[in-house]
């Protein structure tokens, strides 16, 4: 029984030592400031300095590239359970498999074409 669990129990064991450790090393090596200054109470995430906000707008081609990311990063994702049972299809699997590859490059060349992939309008 223990065969069938212990890759389960490794991963398991992993998940938790491995973000417990991270928690654990950013407060035993982390510095604390001698006193307390402005700089150091406003907000900072990825070296950039939160600040004032500044309103600013996105084009339309922005919202456009987004959007067909997510689509076709959702079609990609159909492509693995499709792939784990490829040997099981056989021929017929195989040629699902091109079939769903060709509606997929069809659909890049027609947005390519239309030009939402152009930054520069």
């Amino acid at each position: 029984m223990l065969d069938n669990w212990l890759p389960f129990l490794i991963y398991g064991a992993f998940a938790l030592i491995i973000p417990a450790t991270m928690i654990y090393g950013s407060f035993a090596f982390a510095t604390r400031p001698r006193r307390r200054t402005r700089a150091r109470a406003i907000p900072f995430e990825s070296g950039v300095s939160t600040g004032p906000l500044k309103t600013q707008r996105f084009t339309v081609s922005f919202y456009l590239t987004a959007m067909l990311f997510i689509l076709f990063d959702i079609e990609i994702v159909f492509l693995y359970p499709l792939a784990v049972i490829l040997h099981r299809l056989a021929w017929f699997g195989f040629v699902e498999f091109l079939f769903f590859i060709a509606i997929l490059a069809l659909a890049y060349v027609y947005i390519w074409r239309k030009g939402a992939l152009d930054w520069q309008r």
